[in-house]
């Protein structure tokens, strides 16, 4: 146990809130609630940024002074995160007065150590990014933003230089030591490599705009926004009781989107380092995700495709936001904000798996007369319930690593494996059968097992839907969740008998949706795309259509998109008896049950090797009987002879049953 400070970005007050930034608050505020289940003293900080040319430049568009351009946009994303279940320790604003103070002290302490001097820059710079850039930077013809896709300025004008060459190797030999810093991996080769190839002193002020906070000793200058945006996070504990959130005091940790990780991981250290902070005073890691695209997509002002967080939590719950947030994308790369699957995926493992794991369980409760928890004696356990109890210990750690780990997609993965596991116990020990037979003693212990993997299930889905973990533990008996610091409240293993404790009310905690209601929500829900403006065709140019239709061999794009191609992860693989070229497969495609898949991989392939992998499943293919009540519920794709066959494989990283484009 010990203290765990965990930021996001400040979000930059020329737009509204939309599910980019509710994707890395809601992570934050995630990984934070873990922290506090397994007894962590914790902080989160998040807020605006609201200094800069492009600020200044929005303000005067709006034919409005920019301090009140700021406090409208902020309000608005101040207010959205309670909206979804979001609880920060402190919204930061950089136009706070103390940010400003703090922010000072900085620049003085940094130029006292000689670290900054006067010159003049004569370059690029993009308003977007509020960033400088070079010509490898930029795509040409024109001298183009590679994000923004827009002609960066040429500015010239008088400036102070942070000293940023001088601290070039001091930082790599920081990311060689602490290799941990910056993650995942692969966003630490990129700035391995930026550094490598070459620092530059960076232009650490500007003299063309007014808004923003003032050299000290040198009003005529406004500081970059880089170097009061980036200081946020230390200024937001101070120097009195909340500096204790700070390293090496508390682990610290910085989510970021991947685009603005350089400034995170090379001037934010670098900084710090010339103010007079130690190694062992700068962050602990700095973790960029990658970007979201909607419904296949790229987000665009141009299509209006952006998605309203509050929108979606207005319709399904907060809670089912955030773990769709959180369960669909692998935490790191980049990732779809799908509707479809979004609600393919409540049904699948919140309404068909964990809702259905309780609606069984207080059902069986009930119908054996049970108001309250059932004794259950470890002396008279079978090899079932100890297998159970097993399984929860093992899928129990390995979600609390993955939190950890800061890696939720996986954490929620284990989570929803322990449920399929309670499930199956349900299935494999038949309390209705013993109850049958008058065994009374073991109906019992079935149902206080399956009522306390229910208990560890609301603590370990707890950090990704508060609400409904607490709304579970109500039909439980249990109390709402209250962690304290110092107290390990996370599940290690099956919680203790509760005997005697009365249950709650039950009720349909995840209500799943048929096709008719998931129609209607997506009607409401998707937005309604503008289609970008397409060169004109050729006045000779035939349709698209009818060129698919006169090509043999050719389809058009609706035949390709009734194929529905999804990741599936092979749970199980065994030969099949008298046929020398088939292997039976059990794959979780992302639905309540694995499916049962028969390929003929078997000259290829030992079924064991496959065990494990995921794999690209045609998932919507006619069932096939083999004979022998042997049927298939789908096909693998693989290419090349019988003999010597390649899968088509997908990344571990990517959640079973998500649909490829």
């Amino acid at each position: 146990m010990g203290r765990f400070y965990v930021t996001t970005p400040i979000y930059y007050v020329n737009d509204i809130p939309h599910v980019g930034h509710a994707y890395t608050t809601v992570i934050a505020d995630a990984v934070r609630r873990f922290h506090q289940v397994v007894g962590d003293e914790t902080y989160l900080l998040t807020g605006t940024d609201e200094h800069g040319q492009k600020i200044e430049r929005k303000a005067e568009e709006e034919k409005t002074d920019p301090k009140s351009y700021v406090d409208r946009i902020s309000t608005r994303f101040k207010d959205a995160w309670p909206k979804l279940d979001v609880v920060y320790d402190r919204f930061i604003r950089t136009t706070d007065p103390d940010h400003e103070a703090f922010v000072a002290e900085l620049w003085k302490k940094i130029a006292a150590n000689g670290d900054l001097y006067l010159g003049a820059y004569e370059g690029f710079y993009c308003v977007g990014c509020e960033g400088f850039k070079t010509d490898k930077e930029l795509e040409q013809p024109g001298n183009v933003c590679v994000l923004h896709k827009k002609p960066v300025e040429k500015v010239k004008e008088p400036t102070y230089f942070f000293a940023l060459k001088k601290y070039q190797e001091r930082l790599l030999d920081l990311y060689e030591r602490r290799p941990e810093l910056i993650q995942p991996e692969s966003r630490r080769n990129e700035v391995l490599s930026f550094v490598r190839a070459g620092l530059e002193d960076l232009s650490c002020s500007r003299t063309s705009f007014k808004w923003g906070i003032p050299v000290p000793g040198d009003p005529a200058h406004v500081m970059y926004v880089w170097f009061d945006a980036l200081t946020n996070y230390r200024s937001a504990l101070g120097h009195g009781e909340l500096a204790k959130f700070w390293a090496p005091n508390a682990k610290v940790v910085h989510l970021v989107g991947k685009d603005i990780l350089r400034f995170h991981t090379v001037y934010w250290p670098a900084f710090l380092l010339a103010a007079g902070y130690t190694e062992e005073e700068l962050p602990s890691v700095v973790f960029a995700h990658g970007f979201l695209t909607i419904d296949g997509d790229k987000m665009s002002k141009a299509l209006k495709n952006g998605v309203d967080p509050l929108k979606v939590a207005g319709e399904l719950g907060a809670d089912v936001l955030r773990y769709h947030l959180l369960r669909a994308v692998a935490f790191g790369q980049d990732g779809d904000f799908d509707h479809a699957a979004l609600l393919e995926r409540y049904n699948a493992d919140l309404g068909k798996n964990v809702g259905n794991l309780l609606n069984r369980v207080l059902g069986l409760c009930a119908k054996n007369g049970l108001t309250a928890h059932p004794a259950d004696d470890a002396a008279t356990d079978e090899p079932l319930d100890a297998e159970l109890d097993e399984s929860f210990r093992a899928l129990s750690a390995a979600a609390k690593n993955a939190w950890d780990e800061l890696a939720p997609h996986v954490a929620l993965e284990n989570t929803m494996k322990l449920s399929s596991a309670g499930n199956a116990y349900v299935d494999r020990a038949a309390p209705w059968a013993e109850a049958k037979r008058g065994n009374g003693a073991r109906v019992a212990k079935i149902l206080s097992r399956l009522l306390r993997v229910l208990e560890g299930l609301s603590v370990m889905l707890w950090p990704a839907m508060p609400k409904k973990s607490d709304a579970m533990r109500a039909q439980l008996g249990l109390p709402p969740l209250a962690p304290a610091v110092g107290v390990a409240a996370w599940p290690d293993a099956l919680p203790p008998v509760r005997a005697g404790l009365d249950l709650g009310p039950a009720g349909p905690l995840f209500p799943t949706f048929d096709d008719k209601a998931q129609k209607e929500l997506l009607d409401r829900l998707v937005p309604k795309s503008e289609p970008a403006p397409a060169e004109a065709a050729p006045a000779a140019a035939r349709p698209a259509t009818a060129d698919a239709e006169a090509t043999p061999g050719v389809i058009g794009y609706d035949d390709f998109a009734k194929v529905d191609l999804r990741v599936g992860l092979v749970k199980t693989c065994e030969k099949v008896p008298k046929k020398d070229k088939l292997l039976r497969l059990t794959v979780d495609v992302g639905e309540p049950e694995p499916r049962t898949i028969v390929a003929g991989l078997a000259l290829t392939f030992q079924p064991e090797a496959l065990v494990g992998r995921r794999v690209v499943v045609v998932a919507n293919l006619a069932p096939r009987d083999f004979g022998g009540k042997l049927v298939s519920h789908g096909m693998l794709l693989a290419t090349g002879p019988s003999e010597a066959l390649h899968l088509a494989t997908i990344d571990e990283a990517v959640a079973p049953g998500s649909r490829l484009k």
